[in-house]
């Protein structure tokens, strides 16, 4: 739904992350390449002494190192394509608790959101629950008493118990007996939703991660021969070009 970028205001460290060889960019990359459109640059460690440009002295919560940070990392974020009316920026000390729940008074230059209120401004996206059931098998555990319970994310439609799956590619059926979250039953799961679910008379040795659980009466999972695929190019020594 969303991704935190957080960036330290530290001399030093953010001109690190920002780098080449740092990893600001390349999470920056990851969240717009996973399809993650929102993005909140959480600006930590203002506690941290800062050398005032006016005056040189090193101060800690300095409104012109945020701005500083906030105007370089936001040319990169546009640069990867996301939209900076959409990118909320907010500073704050972690170790402190400055600007998370309520406003600081160490930053009164600051106007802009809490943390807690940025992530309050997010947009909820649509969940497409009305698609049909799709979730990749992260892993499969053998539980006593229980018996096969694989583990996995709902991409789309809903996962119940009761309901006759299909898994493929292996294209084995079985009924859904129960499914859980965090060690809690549920009714359904939806788009989201990081579930257990235990499955009857399949064994562990007949699933594999990366399976694919879909609904056997609505568009069930099948192999296919193509597919179409973004590929998003992280780094490359030189130019790309046919063959």
């Amino acid at each position: 739904d969303c991704a935190l970028l957080v960036v330290a205001a530290t001399a030093g460290e953010f001109e690190a992350g920002i780098s080449g060889e740092g990893q600001t960019n390349e999470h920056a990359l990851l969240a717009y390449t996973l399809g993650v459109k929102q993005v909140i640059l959480v600006v930590n460690k203002m506690d941290q002494p800062n050398q005032d440009p006016k005056t040189g002295e090193n101060k800690p919560f300095l409104g012109a190192r945020f701005d500083e940070i906030k105007d370089n990392v936001f040319i990169r974020l546009k640069k990867i394509g996301y939209n900076l009316e959409k990118v909320q920026a907010v500073p704050i000390s972690g170790f402190h608790g400055d600007n998370m729940l309520e406003p600081s008074a160490n930053m009164p230059w600051w106007k802009g959101p809490t943390l807690l209120g940025a992530l309050n401004n997010l947009e909820v996206p649509k969940r497409p629950v009305d698609k049909p059931l799709r979730l990749p098998i992260q892993d499969v555990f053998k539980i006593g008493g229980i018996g096969t319970v694989p583990v996995g994310r709902v991409e789309t439609g809903i996962l119940r118990p009761g309901q006759v799956i299909t898994i493929a590619p292996a294209n084995l059926s079985t009924e859904v007996k129960s499914v859980e979250m965090h060690h809690t039953a549920l009714e359904q799961a939806t788009p989201g939703d990081n579930v257990g679910f235990n499955v009857k008379n399949i064994a562990v040795k007949d699933l594999k991660r990366g399976f694919v659980v879909g609904d056997s009466r609505v568009d069930p999972p099948q192999e296919t021969e193509k597919f179409v695929a973004q590929v998003m190019i992280m780094n490359h020594p030189g130019e790309i070009h046919s063959n």
